[in-house]
């Protein structure tokens, strides 16, 4: 009996995962900006690169006209960035699970 209602909570907790981790795709338009493009992105987690070649990936808190603020950054989780829009050469959003 155990093992049913285990089993019941398993394939529940799987479904509401599966449905919940859906990425969105990423779509832009003729006049969009790189502060455009980061603002759709507000409280999604996303890769940055500079134009210096290195890259940041955290979460999107913040975008100004010329700054971006990024908290929650893989690999140094007690630190946020803050990013000059002029210097992103790109944006890296994840699209699939």
């Amino acid at each position: 009996m155990y093992k049913r209602i285990f089993l019941a909570v398993l394939l529940a907790s799987m479904v509401v995962i599966s449905t919940a981790s859906r990425a969105e795709p990423v779509a832009i338009s003729s006049g969009d900006t790189i502060q455009k493009v980061l603002t759709a992105q507000m409280g999604k987690r996303l890769t940055i690169k500079i134009k210096s070649g290195e890259e940041l990936t955290g979460t999107v808190t913040t975008v100004t006209d010329e700054l971006t603020h990024l908290n929650q950054l893989a690999g140094k989780e007690f630190y946020d960035a803050i990013v000059v829009n002029k210097k992103i050469a790109a944006v890296i959003v994840r699209v699939k699970k």
